[in-house]
């Protein structure tokens, strides 16, 4: 039987399937939120009918949330919202703030878990992928203009959306994904409230990636056309890309 390099780390079970001279654990990466004692939190695996770059593509991008999610995270403020990208050779990063808003209904049950609040809050989001294919996601809301946005965040709620693909073949994947928080952390019936939401709305994204797929299969002539909302997903793509190229030639 041929073995692999394998290391479990974050709750996740990591393989290394090319040269095992090259394994290195310090290169995988930092999903400690599925682990840390200061958090609590679960999740599930998708097997998606979608190649794994559309996954990253949606994660990047969260305005979808709009129009995929409303009644749950998504609402107006989400696709209005400016927000900014960095980027460097591996990485990529959209951060996105909405200050003064109404929270969404998911955000605000959340938020009554921790402080009893009828008003408006500040939401963030901050997206941060790692190549090849990991995106973990900042997120909560606090009550507006208590401090949020210059780092305070104790008037508020904290998740990580943690999520990581492994390609099963061009077109499937398995998404792994979890969902952690830094409040009521004694409070199981909450990590499964979360994580059987969670599920519901990634049940959503599931079947629009499969009809994207579908929509890529059916037109294969068509090229993908950039909005200005796709930079993240677009400096996540151009990042692989380098990465495969470099494969390719070594």
């Amino acid at each position: 039987m041929r073995s692999y390099p394998a290391v479990q780390k974050y709750r996740f079970i990591w393989v290394w399937m090319g040269d095992p001279a090259l394994a290195d654990e310090a290169k995988i990466p930092d999903m400690h939120w599925n682990d840390d004692p200061e958090w609590a939190g679960d999740g599930k695996m998708i097997e998606v009918k979608c190649n794994y770059r559309l996954v990253v593509d949606n994660l990047m991008d969260l305005t979808h949330e709009t129009f995929v999610h409303a009644g749950s995270i998504g609402d107006r403020n989400v696709a209005e919202a400016p927000f900014d990208v960095h980027y460097d050779e591996h990485t990529a990063t959209v951060t996105r703030w909405m200050k003064g808003i109404d929270p969404p209904p998911f955000w605000k049950s959340q938020l009554n878990k921790k402080i009893k609040y009828d008003g408006r809050v500040d939401r963030w989001q901050v997206i941060k992928f790692q190549a090849p294919c990991t995106v973990n996601i900042d997120v909560g809301v606090a009550i507006a203009d208590t401090g949020a946005p210059e780092g305070d965040r104790s008037q508020g709620v904290n998740g990580y959306v943690l999520n990581t693909m492994t390609p099963s073949t061009n077109q499937t994947c398995y998404y792994f994904w979890a969902f952690a928080r830094n409040y009521n952390l004694q409070d199981q019936s909450n990590t499964i409230e979360l994580r059987e939401g969670v599920a519901k709305i990634f049940q959503q994204d599931e079947d629009i990636l499969e009809a994207q797929q579908q929509a890529i299969n059916a037109n294969p002539e068509r090229e993908f056309y950039n909005l200005n909302i796709d930079a993240g997903a677009m400096w996540s793509r151009r990042i692989t890309d380098k990465m495969v190229e470099k494969e390719q030639q070594a």
